[in-house]
């Protein structure tokens, strides 16, 4: 066979080589061990959790080294796209501040490795398809659906390996003069891979997180360009990474079955192999057992319902290395007020297994996140948060901003601030009593108590409340109330003899909280009638009064 021949027959309006591309594309000017890592998502529509999980890690490694980050489109795939899919993507990952150095844009492309979709490189792929041809490493199958079905019946028929491979690859030797029968013809034509593997071999590969492997060689002749000319992702990935100059990639271990053939590729085309990093799955308890998260059954792996939630993108940040990392709680600890930048992010603390994700460990570290922020952020990220997706308390907190923050910044700061918020999407229930159209009366008073003392208690704090008066003497006025019922103004002394009295100042205090905040939990009661103003909370005990 004249493989030259056959080259220039099937790509005749190729004329650059792959020399051209290197003088184009030269190896990046970085210090010594200098990470370039990519992310190249499909434009699906769909981000998720995977795609922080690969994003995190392959921008920590980039940038920590002094490296680069780029963003590359993997676009190849027409039937898989869904239209602005990619200014989806683009501002999801930066709502979660992963940056990247270059790459692909939403006004197009930032960087001199581009084009950054794969979509606008059909030419540059057209040229390492040439050559492999010219190499006798890749040929042209004519085989039509039915007959790649009736193959597949037949290997299932016979119990053996489904695939074009060996002797069901019936192009793989055919001789240049039936190759120029079907292309007169014009009959479509994939391009194939010659596979010179065999399953009888084994690949020995060092994974970055899985460590060393053995892996069946491949022995299958993979499709590299589609009849259409379009390329597949094996044969498109290998000629960018290589071009872009990628040191290292990060992926899903559902990759590694690729990987020999990959490895193949790679060899095929005389490009150096690049670092990998195959990461293993997100995944949840589901009863006793552990499965992996899924896209039909899991909500929370999708990218939208945590900002739908109302998580800040900290807290999901800070989470993430907390599975992506086994010492990053150590640090944190350590670090309280640390930028999450300054944790160095190490590939050798990954589990190879993968990772348990747990929403209740999510909101446990949110709500340790949001203790951190001051009144004025959180009440930014709520109003954010509001303006989207309840826009009647966007309007509530918005009419007067400053109030708003007091009311956010009751109970926070000191050693130890409160953690009434995991999600924004709480705050409305946490503090909407604030606002006279939101106030309902969620809890009741214990029927145990008789209602005479709870309408005495209550007339009598209003009658007595001066909002100038400090916390202390607020307290001994509600304390006198006690007294004045046969309630134990202190604590110790009614749980000494409990039977004793009444009931006890906490009793009372309740009554007030709940004739305010219509709730049995609520910020401090102090500062909430402070915020309220005299007139309200009148309002409110006289309204509780009249419905007893």
């Amino acid at each position: 066979m004249d493989y030259q021949k056959l080259a220039a027959r099937l790509f005749p309006d190729v004329v650059q080589t792959p020399q051209d591309m290197e003088l184009r594309f030269p190896p990046r000017a970085l210090p010594e061990g200098a990470v370039v890592s990519r992310m190249a998502p499909s434009p699906t529509g769909f981000v998720h959790l995977g795609n922080l999980v690969q994003g995190f890690t392959s921008e920590r490694l980039s940038h920590q080294s002094g490296g680069v980050h780029f963003l590359r489109v993997e676009d190849t795939d027409a039937k898989r796209e869904v239209p602005g899919a990619v200014q989806v993507l683009i501002e999801s990952l930066r709502h979660y501040h992963i940056t990247f150095d270059e790459g692909a844009t939403v006004d197009g492309d930032a960087g001199d490795y581009g084009p950054y979709r794969q979509s606008h490189r059909a030419q540059i792929y057209h040229i390492y398809a040439k050559f492999l041809v010219e190499q006798g490493m890749a040929y042209p199958c004519f085989c039509t659906e039915e007959e790649l079905g009736a193959m597949r019946a037949r290997q299932e028929a016979e119990k053996v390996n489904f695939g074009y491979y060996g002797p069901f690859a019936v192009w793989r030797d055919r001789p240049m003069e039936d190759i120029e029968a079907e292309l007169a013809k014009g009959t479509p034509w994939v391009l194939r891979f010659r596979s010179t593997g065999s399953i009888e071999n084994k690949i020995k590969f060092t994974d970055l997180i899985k460590g060393n492997l053995e892996l069946t060689e491949n022995d299958m002749d993979h499709v590299l360009l589609k009849s259409d000319g379009i390329p597949t992702y094996h044969f498109a990935h290998a000629v960018d990474d290589h071009l872009m100059r990628t040191t290292l990639v990060v992926r899903g271990d559902e990759w590694l079955p690729s990987l020999p053939f990959h490895v193949q590729l790679f060899r095929a085309l005389g490009f150096r192999l690049p670092k990998y990093a195959h990461i293993g799955p997100l995944m949840k308890m589901d009863g006793t057992s552990k499965r992996k998260l899924s896209k039909r059954k899991d909500p929370e792996l999708a990218l939208t319902y945590y900002r739908a939630q109302g998580y800040p993108t900290e807290a999901v940040s800070e989470y993430l290395m907390t599975i992506l990392n086994s010492n990053f709680e150590d640090w944190r600890r350590a670090n309280p007020d640390a930028p999450l930048e300054s944790f160095a992010f190490s590939i050798k603390k990954m589990n190879p297994a993968g990772s348990l994700f747990d929403v209740d460990k999510l909101r446990d570290v949110s709500k340790n996140v949001i203790s951190r922020m001051n009144a004025a952020q959180v009440y930014a990220y709520v109003l954010d948060w509001a303006q989207q997706f309840d826009p009647e308390f966007a309007a509530a907190l918005s009419r007067d901003p400053m109030t708003s923050t007091a009311i956010f910044a009751i109970g926070r700061g000191g050693k130890k601030p409160r953690k009434d918020l995991a999600v924004w999407s709480e705050a409305k229930a946490y503090m909407g009593f604030f606002f006279d159209e939101f106030f309902v009366m969620e809890d009741a008073v214990d029927p145990k108590f008789a209602k005479a003392d709870i309408c005495l208690a209550l007339r009598a704090f209003a009658a007595n409340y001066n909002p100038a008066d400090g916390q202390d003497v607020w307290f001994d006025k509600i304390k006198t109330i006690a007294q004045t019922l046969g309630y134990a103004s202190d604590m110790k002394a009614y749980r000494a003899s409990p039977d004793a009295y009444r009931g006890s100042v906490a009793d009372v205090s309740m009554f007030l909280r709940i004739a305010v905040t219509g709730k049995l939990n609520s910020p401090d009661m102090y500062e909430v009638m402070r915020i309220l103003g005299a007139e309200r909370v009148r309002a409110r005990i006289d309204a509780m009064l009249a419905a007893l």
